[in-house]
């Protein structure tokens, strides 16, 4: 019979997401790689890990700077235990092979690559078997992964495929900039909420009309927050544009978490702390799912499959969620 501490079941097994490695990744910072300025700062800050950029936050002149900048910073700085990424440029350039050896060939201590554009799973196994060729040559002692970013309207179509796509995919993450542009939104920020996509609600008697707001990244994040859980790899949230609206982006990582995202991109310092929080579980949830397993437990010893916690009838597929809030706390727990 199993009990409330009966571990959950396995995800895919040959996801990486699921097989034993764990990244912490509420916070992804972004940083330009042709900004030296940041580089100190962001190493010495919050996040959970660093995206060094080499694609949208450089110019074309500048790839091949961006490039050795990347390989020196990611040696001679003390990142501590940050997840170390790099975006690469894309497929749909023709320097992505030169970012993936100079990285791989010369960065032991990168942990990740980003992956942008992702439009379908043989761009990902393109470049897993590059990194699987690079190490295996070298031999490497760390794999190192891949974070694919769908931001166009083919690659949430194919979104199954690529999630699919095996290798060393560990996560997806949601590129909203570059979806709008596909898609032919007019949204002018980033990530924020349309003031144009809403309804007219009817108001109750005596009261006037409202428009009621909705949230036209939905659909998107949904299905890529499906797809990640069903085969097993981490869903990312978009970037946020306008750094100065906390508000904004701490409603928008409510919203993510709602839908099952582990964590969203930061693109400045001032993101990092709200998506830490957000993307932690509280104290009040801890207790309640320590409450619960203990209530479980209590009514497994009686022969009960359900019991009654607050006036809510709680049963064993709440041990699943129970766990699974417990087993994140305790990731993020100091350890020493």
């Amino acid at each position: 019979m199993p009990t409330a501490s009966s571990p959950p079941p396995p995800g895919n097994p040959s996801s990486s997401a699921d097989s034993g490695s764990f990244r912490l990744q509420r916070s992804s910072l972004f940083v330009p790689a042709t900004s030296e300025k940041f580089f100190a700062k962001a190493a010495a800050g919050d996040a959970d890990g660093i995206i060094i950029d080499l694609e949208d936050a450089v110019s074309p002149g500048q790839k091949d700077l961006a490039r050795d900048n990347a390989v020196r910073i990611l040696n001679e700085i003390d990142w501590g235990a940050k997840n170390m990424a790099v975006r690469i440029n894309g497929l749909e350039t023709p320097i992505t092979y030169r970012d993936v050896i100079a990285l791989m060939e010369n960065c032991p201590r990168l942990d990740l690559i980003v992956l942008p554009m992702v439009n379908g799973p043989e761009d990902v196994r393109f470049v897993s078997t590059l990194i699987e060729q690079i190490e295996s040559v070298l031999g490497r002692g760390k794999a190192v992964g891949i974070e694919g970013i769908i931001e166009s309207p083919l690659g949430l179509e194919r979104i199954s495929e690529i999630a699919a796509a095996g290798g060393r995919l560990e996560a997806l993450s949601f590129g909203a900039g570059d979806y709008a542009v596909g898609m032919r939104m007019r949204n002018r920020s980033v990530g924020a909420a349309d003031p144009d996509y809403a309804v007219i609600a009817p108001g109750a008697e005596g009261e006037s009309p409202r428009a009621h707001l909705g949230d036209q990244w939905h659909f998107a994040m949904a299905k890529l927050a499906n797809a990640c859980r069903a085969y097993g790899l981490r869903p990312r949230d978009s970037a946020y544009a306008d750094f100065k609206d906390l508000a904004g982006y701490r409603a928008s990582c409510k919203r993510a978490v709602s839908l099952g995202f582990e964590g969203k991109s930061c693109i400045h310092p001032n993101q990092v702390a709200v998506a830490n929080e957000v993307f932690s579980p509280s104290e009040e949830e801890v207790a309640w799912a320590r409450r619960l397993l203990d209530a479980m437990n209590a009514g497994i010893s009686d022969g009960a499959g359900a019991v009654n916690m607050d006036g809510e009838m709680v049963d064993l597929a709440n041990i699943k969620l129970a766990e699974n809030i417990l087993a994140k706390a305790d990731r993020m727990a100091p350890k020493g």
